[in-house]
């Protein structure tokens, strides 16, 4: 995938390993105030139930597939600093999509250049011969990426290349064929997103070709030829395409299936840098269509990017997971021995609200089983009043609750006076995210130049849901079950302990079931 163009070479020598800014207080302790010598995902900012590596730099994740009780998460790794490198693919393994097992790396650069993004399939019926039918091969298919030729300004720089193995993922082949789709002259030519197509039974994969996409078909994988093209002239179109995902999906609660087009574009996101865009439409196999005029995103805030589903899943579940960070400033964030972590897993659904059909995207069910659930209370803020809450860790947390209000305010602060300001904005029908004041700010110019705003136009009258999940350095927002989501990295030099409900309305604001939850460390 996209992958920093900024003299790269130069800048991972001179860089080094990045140390933690002082502008904005003073070095943030680890988790438990540990010394010096801490343990591994106990350092400062380390998520505690998301995934990172345990070390070094990560960007999008890659060869999303399920095979023989395994879900397998590569990604893009560069294993010998905190900053963007040559890309290999990293490894990771779960059985639940919560708790996860590092792995080795998996595929290494090599002649034909690094290893960018792609995607991983189970070749069932053994269409590409790496395997056997009671053995059949895992394949991935991945975009090389050869600096030379971009560094001499060529516009074939990018290839497709596949590898397979026959351990479930644990050593990987490459083709001796590589590559296998060659590259005519387009400069962004990447992210090959592979499955089986039930229509034409005959393997699709999908290319990103700068501003638009290219599908593509094969009979085994590794002889391919281009049957379409979608979006020169649909979809927001500020940066450039990246990361494509195709996927049929039943509109909940009736027999209507509908096909959703994920498409990364970085920059051009609505609130600065890089985003993930969706389209609603058909497929016929062949082509993709879609009559959709209103741009449309998978999470509004500004750290959800290049996600993509997973291949293979049981019950046909549309299991989702991004890279929690922005390419505007991804490289500067204030953490030493690791950079970037992945969002929270979410089941992507489409569900009609007010006569309009939404793609909701919502925390898989395993990832309540790492809270202990808080008790409920309802709660009632007087008329231009506020309300104050205090817990020990909200930076390990889940906030939830229900209410009808159109307008409320959610300060999460500390003793420091950081301050993570969440509105439901009634006058203008939006959602804003303020962390302008929330800790570390100042690492990059980008990180605060925007205040992140969602609009809510379609949020159903009565009773909805807000959750609200944060980690040491993250904080997700799922409201109505998952219409509406925002993103966003944080980094406090303190805990938030306290948590100040602001009702700007006329009317008495009722929160109903309110819950604090802690969330317990997956490592």
């Amino acid at each position: 995938m996209k992958k920093y163009n900024k003299n790269i070479r130069i800048l991972w020598i001179v860089l080094g390993m990045t140390l933690l800014s002082c502008k904005d207080g003073e070095k943030v302790k680890p988790i438990n105030a540990v010394s010096e010598q801490q343990n591994l995902y106990q350092e400062a900012y380390r998520p505690q139930f998301h995934f990172s590596p345990p070390e070094k730099w990560m960007n999008d994740p890659n060869g999303l597939v399920y095979n023989q009780g395994v879900y397998h998460l590569f990604y893009q790794y560069y294993p010998e600093d905190i900053v963007w490198g040559p890309m290999h693919w990293g490894h990771a393994i779960s059985k639940d999509m919560v708790h996860w097992e590092n792995k080795p790396i998996a595929l290494f650069p090599d002649e034909h250049g690094y290893i960018f993004s792609g995607s991983a399939v189970v070749d069932t019926d053994n269409s590409s011969g790496f395997g056997r039918l009671d053995n059949p091969p895992l394949v991935a298919i991945f975009t090389y990426h050869k600096a030379e030729g971009a560094e001499e300004g060529r516009n074939d720089f990018q290839t497709q290349g596949i590898a397979y193995s026959l351990d479930n993922g644990d050593t990987w082949v490459k083709y001796e064929g590589n590559p296998v789709i060659r590259n005519e002259g387009i400069k962004d030519f990447r992210d090959p997103k592979v499955f089986w197509n039930d229509k034409t039974n005959n393997w699709t994969m999908l290319l990103v070709a700068g501003d638009h996409l290219q599908i593509w078909q094969s009979p085994d994988l590794k002889d391919w030829d281009k049957v379409s093209e979608f979006g020169k002239d649909q979809g927001a179109h500020g940066g450039v395409w990246e990361c494509p995902d195709l996927f049929p999906l039943k509109v909940e609660g009736t027999d209507l299936e509908k096909w959703v087009l994920l498409i990364s574009i970085n920059p051009g996101a609505p609130n600065g840098g890089s985003g993930t865009q969706y389209f609603i439409g058909d497929f016929d196999g062949k082509t993709f269509t879609s009559d959709q005029k209103e741009h449309k995103w998978i999470d509004w805030g500004t750290d959800n990017y290049a996600g993509v589903t997973y291949n293979n899943v049981p019950n046909n579940d549309r299991i989702f997971i991004g890279w929690m960070s922005n390419w505007a400033y991804a490289q500067e964030t204030p953490t030493e021995k690791w950079r970037s972590a992945m969002t929270l897993p979410t089941k992507l659904t489409l569900r009609q609200v007010n006569g309009a059909i939404e793609l909701f995207n919502y925390p898989l069910d395993s990832v309540d089983k790492i809270r202990n659930l808080g008790a409920q209370e309802n709660i009632s803020v007087d008329p231009q009043s506020e309300k104050s809450l205090t817990f020990d860790h909200f930076n390990s947390s889940e906030v939830k609750f229900k209410t009808s209000s159109r307008a409320f305010s959610l300060d999460f602060q500390n003793s420091l006076g950081e301050n993570l300001s969440l509105i439901l904005d009634a006058e203008n029908l939006q959602f804003v995210l303020d962390r302008s004041q929330s800790g570390k700010v100042s690492f990059d110019d980008d990180f605060i130049k925007n205040v992140q705003t969602m609009p809510v136009p379609n949020l159903p009258r009565g009773e909805y849901e807000v959750r609200i999940i944060m980690d040491w350095s993250s904080v997700e927002v799922f409201i109505n079950g998952g219409q509406y989501v925002m993103t966003a990295q944080i980094f406090p030099n303190e805990y938030y302990k306290t948590l100040v409900i602001s009702n700007p309305e006329d009317n008495k604001l009722e929160m109903e079931k309110f819950t604090i939850s802690p969330i317990k460390s997956i490592w």
